[in-house]
């Protein structure tokens, strides 16, 4: 609806009509001056946005009249008053009888007290404020937004953002555009709240109103206290359930739900973010949850309770409640409701929507009445009821008028003098209320309504608006509201033609306006008939202009100003519908094609012109003639309203040629050349007619067709040309010959073409597939995957538009007129040689035309006849052959090759005799042949040129058309696409063929080398038609069967069982090719190729050419992959071969007829990565495991290796397929055989696992695939047959192995041994593997697999399954389990059993008891209780030989050297220095330190005095590194692998991960004092994350003393004076020492493949140091993505207790982000996450940190703004902030100060300001630090601890003066003499100094 002319607008009264100025003055009647009874005259309130029109001229009132309405409000009714002296007189005596009134413009609220007001609240655009909740009704659903209707004829917007609460997660931005119809409907009523009200500049008054649904906004305030049983509330769909709703109110603290068996829920489906209106039935307050009932009449007829103390923030909009009248007001009723509150009722939400002016008789004091709230302002506490039936019922009123509706006979229902009529509009089915302004009740100034109009009357009306709330109609009364063509958008139709006045220029165009009121756009190109650079200047503001209407959509009118199109008096085309054909309208251009144009009408209608019709001259282009936005006249040629097509013709009259003169498409013409453009050639055909030849169309030959035009000139004469298509009177024409010569199968319309023929076309255009184009406009098209046999190929780079094609016609859609065609090679290959032969007959024409230019003589060519013997002498040798010249021709130059000198050695001036075997025109060169066998073929050669013609008829007595022969490629011409061949058995005749075919020509071409034998076919013998030229047809290019073989094939047959003579084509590894009779092909199965068992390779003894004699077994089976290839089954069998009545029965299918546990033989077709296929005769397929190949994993590696293509096999069936014709094979026997002929699908699960036992049983060895490593002890899961998977135990993975994981991984092939197999209760079967092969005695006596083999005080290994607070379990075997008490785990205090005991550590105990019954054994790992064999044995040197690789710790760094312990011993061995490494060592401290893993060989052992000599030089160590340990003790080698927590990880030389661990409790008791390493060792773990915890406090660490050695001599003792320097220089090189550690974890220790750092990280799962590297490697490769995968991995693995571990992956997912992501989003979400696991202020301090350190200033300065606020009591926060803007070099160091001084506990003052100040004298002002300083100091004058800060300060800052002189203040102070010589002592001997 428009809006209202700004005129009309600016005279409507505050109550509706908003009047310019409002009059205030108020007339009081006489007869009511006693009992204050106000007028029966009511004021009317109307206000609503749509238009209305200007009124007349002024009016005024008589004295009688003002007498009588004395106590009427003008203001309130708009009327003007006659500015007479009576009036003013009038006036003035108003002003001192009664003061002014209420001004209506402003709300009042509850708070009434004295004289009521005159007036009901109102809401208009004038009080509307933000914050107001009003109720409304939805009017429209747009795309982006919803339009509101609200009371009083006001309009809001909701935005799609604000629709929703932000807690649903709706993005409204990715919604589609139907989100919001789908949510919302039209009708529906909803509470709003006003955010903003934007004004319009362009129109006073008018402002947009932006409301909001969102329920946080309406209910805030709401607490789960304050709601009641009873109550209804609104709520939205958060999600829905199986058994209901989910419901949310726009607060966080309490949730809704709404059950699905409510019978309302029946009617329609919710959908989430649907807004929902329900009776709270019930209160969880314990789980708050609030149930409701969506029960409409529950709904409706809930009444708000009366609860005592209700605020007014919990009233909501269209709430009901019990009221009582308190007055009645001149326009509606005071009511009160809910005790406390009062509200009004306007005459417009009254109960009678006809009110009469006796309304106010039905309204008494205090009667009781039900309202519903209309609006309330929190500001002002007024609120707006309603009584409206339809509202209380909670239902909008209907709309039963539309806008622009015209009633001849309304009802006047009531006459309001000044403000205007209530009128009953006769609609259906009940009657409609509207109201009439005074302004719109006649064109002239309305005056005396009531003597102008009677209550009762009848009216003629128009409805101008809708009011949806109140349904109220507004009506307008006026004569010309009925005669406009134009009232409201919807009587704005296409192509009327309008008069609007300019309201608004722009660059997009001019906002126009009708003279309703009406608003339209015309655009900048329609505003003139050509481009306007500067609109303005042409356009004025307020111009009146006469315009077009282009479009109406919706409500948006475009127009137009182009004058041919405003003053055009043809007909409007505005719909598809009405093109007829031959309609003559005006359009204009709106694009432009090469191949037409496309031409816009009225109201979005498009038609295209061909280039055919638009009229051009031949080569004339399209954009010289036309452009885009000009307007043309066409002609409607043809339509098709269903498709929304149109085809248009510029040639409004379009000539009529002549009978003579009118050229059929598919004819052939010849034309003369007039004219040689850039785009084509043009030529006159008939003498009158003129047509095109486009470039491309000039040759099937791409190449050809470029010199063919440029040789071309004018007065050229084409003989035959073929007409095309047509455009307007201009030929499309072509001169391909292919084209050409099969003019006459070429179709013209779809009914000629037939399924699966051969059509020859051209590519016409390549989007999407290609498009092949016929006669005229008939194309065909082609897909992608029928376009080219090799897929991988592109289409685009294979074809190009204008190229010949041969297409085969796949479909045809007579309804669709659609063509589908195939192009690919092998369907659609040349039967014929007419590519080849078009070459030379062009090749020919061309070389014509440019000896005709050169006026060079043809002579020459003559005398060089194809296959002529020719004399030249040797002209020059070159390195590819030599060149020959010719005595008669000087300009010809012969060549040939060195492959065609036959052997001849010749030089350069040889007189030489050659064959011409092809010449050159073009470039005048002729290849020559000086071969023996060409050159004497012919006895008599004495005279060359008159025996030619002899030759040539012997050489082509036996050639035949058709024929097959063998030919021998001569020379290959690459550049020309085609070759020249000999026929050896024909004389040598020279022939030639193509290398390329029309469908292939940009493809790769297949390669041929001189020599080559190949098989042709003759297409055609030399003659005039081939430029003398024998042309061969070869296989390879065309494959598609001529007319006279499929003759010969039909007059001969072959049935199955015949015998035939057939010759060897091709020897593949499984079959033989074989050829016999007139072209039919076949094939030996190598199962048909001997008898009895398969033979190695049957084929080895055959050739190709070979002639066998085989019979027909079968015709070939059409499902088979190439069965095209060849049509009959054949066989070399010897048995086969035989003529005997046996033959006949061997010809039947066989049966399958197979058992199990049968062997049979096969042959290997196929190797996949699980499987080897066999074929066991032409029909059955048979299958080996590639599992059950071998049980070697070198063999099971290599499996292609050991089965090719063609090995025979030999195997016994496990299983048997019948459908599938498919057996399952094994290589070995099988132990039992189960019931022999079922299939595996008919098998039931006792006769799967019976198959399984007959192949796996207990002891035999089968090999296997790693399928998962299981994490702790649980060992390896191992593949051994499809879905057949055994377990490997973690103690028979190897014999007694520290780490017995080691060198295994998924996927890695292994021997298993089986030990159990068993079948399970779930129809499955458990198989037991062990890797341990070991038969040496020591395994055998090592292994413990029952408890009757234990006996106390037994020795036994295991590995730790499981810690417990009171010990742990150890496994010694797969079923045997032992435990150990915590008192027995070692004989010192163990502090951390998990940490000194991790799962899957070997261990050596001794058993302490053994019950057999119960199947429990105890085991102790004391060595000090009972006998002392372990002890022995641990400290044994006979058990180590020199040689061996042993690994250990270091015990103690000297300077000689380092003491290692030996693993599992106690044996401490000395590597010197000279054996530390190749290189020299400068600093052993600095490279080694005391408990560091490392390897080492031995190289002496001393046994009686009990020394071992180590080395750790590179060059002891061999490529592969076994670590070798006391031959007693060798199942605890590497016991350290397990350990956890304590050591760090490396990695050896072997790159295999290595742990550190702490030395075991007996080592322990040895240690003299025990380095504390514990955190040197965490922080050496953990890579620097590059930003710095400030919180993280590190406590120095004492320094570790060497315990002494026996080896080792011992040290002279220290004094105390040089320990204390040891430990001071021990402090200050830590950091050091760290960095080193670290930088030898990086360089050296680190893994280097994701492999490693997975079997790293199974070890150490809380290490942050192992994943930040992991992800620092992935880095490395450039996979951000999976460094991303590994953090996240890592922060779900990292155990929560683990704070700093996760903190220090947190910080490197940040940094990773900042440095790959999309920083700051990015950076932010890790940032949010981060905060829910660690430590917020932790998290903020290392953003912080990470945005300095990038120089994100900005971003790090929002940061410190934030922190400030939320951790206010750090003094850390504040001291960054304050380093921060010192750093920047900004000021406000002492606002900050201020601030932190108020935030911080009072505690914290002294610590702040003082490092304030040492930042002053570091990096900022030193007088602000000495201010922060002095400040301090005066109100804590004695902290002797400020004072020597404050002189460090000045110290380093080097002012001696200033130093001195705080010097002389300090030792002023009053302290005791202890404090003040502690404090000056050292200071002042160090300022003297």
């Amino acid at each position: 609806m428009a809006k209202r002319s700004s005129k009309a607008v600016n005279r409507k009264s505050a109550n509706g009509l908003m009047p310019d100025k409002a009059s205030k003055k108020i007339f009081k009647n006489k007869t009511n001056l006693d009992n204050g009874v106000q007028s029966k005259t009511l004021a009317m309130q109307i206000e609503d946005d749509v238009p209305c029109f200007p009124r007349g001229g002024a009016t005024s009132l008589s004295r009688h009249e003002v007498d009588e309405v004395r106590a009427e409000a003008d203001a309130e009714f708009g009327g003007l008053v006659r500015e007479s002296n009576n009036n003013r007189r009038k006036k003035t005596l108003q002003k001192k009888n009664h003061p002014a009134e209420d001004d209506t413009g402003s709300l009042f609220g509850d708070g009434i007290s004295g004289k009521l007001p005159r007036f009901a609240n109102k809401i208009t655009s004038k009080n509307v404020s933000p914050g107001m909740k009003i109720w409304g009704v939805i009017a429209e659903i747009n795309k982006k937004d919803l339009v509101i209707s609200l009371p009083g004829g006001l309009r809001g917007l909701v935005r799609a953002c604000e629709a929703f609460d932000p807690d649903l997660d709706i993005e409204t931005k990715d919604a589609d555009s139907s989100f919001l119809s789908r949510t919302f409907r039209v009708g529906q009523l909803v509470s709003c709240i006003v955010l903003d009200l934007d004004a319009d500049n362009k129109e006073k008054g008018n402002h947009k109103i932006w409301l909001s649904l969102r329920l946080a906004l309406l209910y805030k305030g709401f607490t789960l206290d304050a709601i009641q049983e009873g109550m209804v509330l609104t709520a939205y769909v958060k999600s829905i359930e199986d058994h209901g709703y989910i419901l949310s109110f726009g607060l966080p603290s309490f949730v809704g739900f709404l059950p699905k068996n409510d019978r309302t829920e029946s009617r329609d489906d919710k959908v989430v973010g649907q807004l929902l209106q329900g009776v709270v039935r019930s209160i969880d307050r314990s789980r708050k949850v609030i149930y409701l009932s969506s029960d409409h009449d529950a709904v409706s007829k809930c009444v708000t309770k009366d609860v005592k103390g209700i605020s007014i923030d919990l009233l909501i909009p269209g709430m009901m409640v019990n009221a009582r009248v308190l007055s009645t007001l001149e326009n509606g009723l005071i009511l009160s409701f809910l005790t406390y509150f009062t509200g009004t009722v306007d005459i417009f939400n009254l109960e009678n929507a006809f009110p009469t002016t006796e309304w106010k008789d039905h309204y008494g004091k205090n009667k009781k009445v039900s309202a519903r709230i209309l609006f309330l302002d929190p500001s002002t506490r007024a609120v707006g009821l309603t009584l409206n039936s339809h509202l209380l019922q909670n239902e909008a009123p209907p709309s039963l008028v539309k806008t622009g509706d015209i009633f001849d006979r309304a009802k006047i229902v009531r006459v309001d003098r000044g403000a205007g009529l209530l009128i009953e509009i006769p609609s259906v089915p009940v009657s409609t209320p509207a109201y009439v302004c005074i302004s719109d009740v006649a064109d002239n100034k309305a005056q005396k309504l009531d003597k102008q109009f009677q209550e009762g009357s009848n009216v003629r009306v128009r409805v101008f608006g809708f009011r949806h709330l109140e349904g109220l109609a507004i009506g307008v009364l006026k004569g010309s509201a009925f005669e406009g063509s134009v009232f409201t958008h919807s009587d704005v139709k296409p192509g009327m033609t309008v008069k609007a006045k300019i309201l608004a220029v722009d660059i997009f165009g001019a906002i126009v306006q009708l003279t309703s009121g009406v608003k339209a756009l015309c655009p900048l190109p329609h505003m003139s008939e050509f481009e306007i650079a500067k609109p303005g200047k042409k356009f004025n503001v307020g111009a009146e202009l006469v315009f077009r209407v282009l479009g109406v959509k919706s409500k948006r009118i475009t127009v137009t100003h182009k004058k041919t199109l405003v003053k055009s008096k043809l007909p409007v085309l505005s719909s598809y519908a009405e093109a007829t054909d031959g309609l003559v309208t005006h359009g204009w251009i709106t694009k432009i094609e090469k191949h037409g144009c496309f031409v816009r009408f009225y109201n979005g209608v498009q038609g295209f012109v061909p280039r055919s019709q638009l009229g051009l001259e031949p080569g004339r282009d399209t954009s010289t003639t036309y452009h885009v936005g000009q307007v043309v006249k066409c002609r409607v040629t043809s339509s098709l309203p269903a498709s929304r097509r149109i085809n248009l013709s510029f040639l409004i009259t379009p000539r009529r040629a002549s009978e003579d003169e009118i050229v059929s498409l598919g004819s052939l013409v010849c034309g003369v050349v007039e004219q040689v453009t850039h785009r084509g050639v043009i030529v006159l055909v008939n003498a009158n007619a003129k047509g095109t030849i486009s470039t491309d169309h000039l040759a099937d030959h791409h190449e050809q067709a470029s010199l063919m035009k440029s040789a071309l000139k004018p007065g050229y004469k084409f003989d035959q040309l073929l007409v095309l298509d047509t455009e307007g009177e201009n030929l499309v024409l072509t001169a391909k010959y292919s084209l050409v010569n099969s003019s006459q199968q070429l179709p013209l319309e779809i009914s000629q073409i037939s399924p699966y023929s051969i059509v020859q076309g051209y590519i016409c255009n390549l989007k999407s597939g290609c498009f092949v184009r016929y006669l005229g406009r008939l194309t065909g098209f082609c897909p992608r995957s029928k376009a080219i046999d090799d897929q991988r190929n592109d289409v685009s780079e294979a074809f190009y538009v204008g190229q010949s094609v041969r297409s085969k016609i796949l479909d045809v859609n007579g309804e669709t007129g659609r063509i589908t065609v195939s192009l690919k090679q092998s369907s659609c290959a040349s039967t014929d040689t007419s590519f080849i032969q078009s070459y030379f007959l062009l090749e020919d024409k061309i070389a014509k035309l440019q000896m005709a230019d050169s006026k060079c003589s043809e002579v020459w060519t003559e005398n060089f006849g194809i296959g002529s013997i020719v004399e030249g002498k040797i002209h020059e040798a070159k390195e590819f052959g030599v060149v020959v010249s010719f005595e008669k021709y000087d300009d010809v130059f012969g060549f040939a090759p060195h492959y065609q000198l036959g052997g001849n050695d010749v030089e350069t001036g040889t007189v030489v005799r050659a064959v011409v075997l092809d010449v050159s025109r073009l470039e005048r060169v002729v290849d020559l042949s000086l071969k023996p066998e060409f050159v004497t073929r012919f006895k008599d050669s004495s005279d060359i040129l008159p025996h030619k013609k002899k030759r040539k008829r012997e050489a082509n007595k036996e050639l035949e058309l058709h024929q097959t022969v063998n030919a021998v490629v001569e020379i290959v011409k690459e550049k020309e696409n085609y070759m020249v061949l000999s026929l050896p058995e024909y004389n040598h005749a020279v022939g030639y063929a193509s290398l390329t075919d029309y469908n292939i020509q940009k493809l790769p071409k297949k390669q041929f080398v001189n020599g080559q034998s190949v098989t042709a076919t003759i297409m055609a013998l030399p003659s005039p038609s081939t430029v003398g030229r024998l042309l061969l047809l070869l296989k390879s290019i065309g494959e598609a069967e001529t007319s006279s073989s499929k003759r010969a094939k039909k007059k001969s047959g072959y049935n199955v069982g015949a015998l035939v003579q057939a010759e060897i084509t091709d020897i593949k590894p499984l079959e033989l090719r074989l050829k016999f009779g007139v072209g039919f092909h076949g094939r030996v199965h190598i199962t048909e190729a001997t008898d009895g068992a398969a033979a190695e390779d049957p084929f080895r003894n055959l050739r190709i050419g070979q002639t066998l004699t085989a019979r027909i077994v079968a015709k070939a089976d059409k499902y088979e992959k190439n069965w095209k290839s060849h049509q009959w089954e054949l066989s070399i069998r010897p048995s086969m071969l035989t003529d005997s009545n046996e033959i006949r029965d061997k010809l039947t299918p066989v049966a399958f007829n197979f058992s199990i546990g049968q062997s049979v033989t096969g042959y290997v077709y196929k190797v996949d990565c699980q499987w080897v296929w066999l074929t066991v005769s032409r029909e059955v397929r048979a299958q080996i495991f590639f599992l059950d190949t071998s049980c070697e994993p070198d063999e099971l590696q290599d499996l292609q290796k050991q089965f090719s293509v063609g090995k025979s096999v030999r195997g016994h069936i496990l299983s048997i397929n019948k459908e599938k014709r498919l057996l399952r094979l094994v290589l070995r026997p099988l132990s039992t055989i189960p019931n022999g002929n079922e299939t595996i699908e008919d098998q039931s699960n006792d006769n799967v696992i019976e198959n399984v036992f007959s192949l796996i049983r207990e002891g035999s060895v089968v090999g296997g695939r790693i399928s998962k490593v299981l994490p702790g002890v649980g060992g390896l899961l191992v593949e051994i047959g499809p879905h057949l998977y055994g377990k490997v135990h973690f103690t028979e993975l190897t014999d007694s192995a520290p780490d017995p994981l080691l060198g295994y991984r998924e996927g890695q092939f292994v021997k298993c041994k089986v030990l159990e197999v068993s079948p399970t209760g779930r129809g499955t079967v458990h198989v037991d593997l062990s890797l341990r092969f070991g038969d040496d005695v020591t395994s055998l006596r090592d292994r413990v697999d029952k408890i009757e083999d234990l006996q106390p005080n037994m020795i036994v290994k295991g590995y730790v399954k499981s810690v417990t607070p009171k010990g742990c379990f150890i496994s010694l075997s797969r079923k045997l389990d032992a435990k150990i008490l915590l008192s027995n785990l070692s004989d010192g205090f163990i502090e951390s059993p998990e940490k000194e005991f991790p799962v899957g550590k070997l261990v050596i105990g001794k058993v302490l008891s053994v019950e057999t019954l119960s199947r429990r054994v105890e085991v102790t790992l004391k060595m000090s209780s009972g006998s002392g064999a372990l002890k022995a044995q641990m400290n044994d040197t006979s058990s180590l030989r020199v040689g061996d690789i042993i690994s250990g710790s270091i015990r103690r760094v000297e300077s000689y050297g380092l003491f290692i312990t030996i693993d599992h011993t106690t044996l401490v061995g000395l590597c010197h220095i000279s054996e530390l490494s190749d290189d020299s060592v400068d600093s052993i401290e600095s490279k080694y330190k005391a408990g560091e893993r490392v390897k080492a060989k031995i190289l002496k052992v001393d046994n009686e005095r009990h020394r071992i000599s180590l080395g750790m030089k590179n060059s002891h160590f061999g490529d592969d590194i076994e670590i070798q340990t006391p031959s007693k003790l060798t199942s605890d080698e590497d016991e350290g692998d397990k350990e956890e927590g304590e050591g760090e990880e490396v990695v050896d030389r072997n790159g295999q991960m290595d742990n550190t661990h702490k030395p075991n409790s007996d080592h322990q008791s040895q240690v003299e004092e025990f380095p504390v390493l514990a955190q040197v060792e965490s922080r050496a773990s953990i890579l620097p994350l590059e930003v710095s915890l400030d919180d993280i406090e590190q406590a120095d660490m004492d320094v570790a003393v060497s315990w002494t050695e026996e080896h080792a001599a011992v040290a002279d003792t220290k004094d105390e004076k040089s320990k204390r320097r040891a430990k001071r220089k021990q402090k200050e090189d830590r950091e050091l020492e760290i960095i080193a550690a670290e930088q030898r974890l990086l360089e050296k220790d680190m893994p280097r493949s994701a492999e490693e750092f997975e079997k790293v990280i199974r070890g150490s799962l809380n290490s942050s140091f192992v994943w930040i590297k992991y992800m620092a490697f992935m880095l490395s490769l450039a996979d951000v993505d999976k460094a991303r995968a590994i953090a996240e991995r890592a922060l779900k693995t990292i155990n929560i207790r683990e704070e700093t571990e996760k903190l220090n992956v947190w910080v490197a997912y940040l940094n990773l982000e900042n440095e790959y992501g999309n920083p700051p989003e990015a950076v932010v979400k890790i940032f949010q996450r981060a905060l829910q696991y660690c430590d917020p202020k932790k998290v903020h301090l290392a953003l912080l940190a990470m945005y300095q350190r990038t120089e994100q200033h900005k971003l790090a300065n929002e940061l410190l703004d934030k922190m400030t606020k939320k951790f206010r009591h750090s003094c850390k926060v504040w001291l960054r902030r304050v380093q921060s803007l010192l750093k920047q070099h900004q000021d406000g160091v002492q606002a900050i100060v201020n601030r932190a001084v108020l935030s911080l506990p009072r505690h914290k003052h002294i610590k702040f300001i003082s490092q304030t100040a040492i930042l002053e004298f570091k990096c900022g002002v030193p007088d602000r630090g000495r201010s922060f300083f002095e400040g301090i100091l005066r109100e804590y004058p004695k902290r002797t601890d400020l004072w020597n800060i404050y002189l460090d300060q000045e110290i380093r800052l080097g002012d001696v003066n200033m130093t001195r002189a705080l010097f002389e203040r300090a030792i002023s102070l009053s302290l005791k003499l202890r404090k003040m010589e502690s404090f000056l002592g050292s200071a002042f001997i160090e300022e003297v100094s």
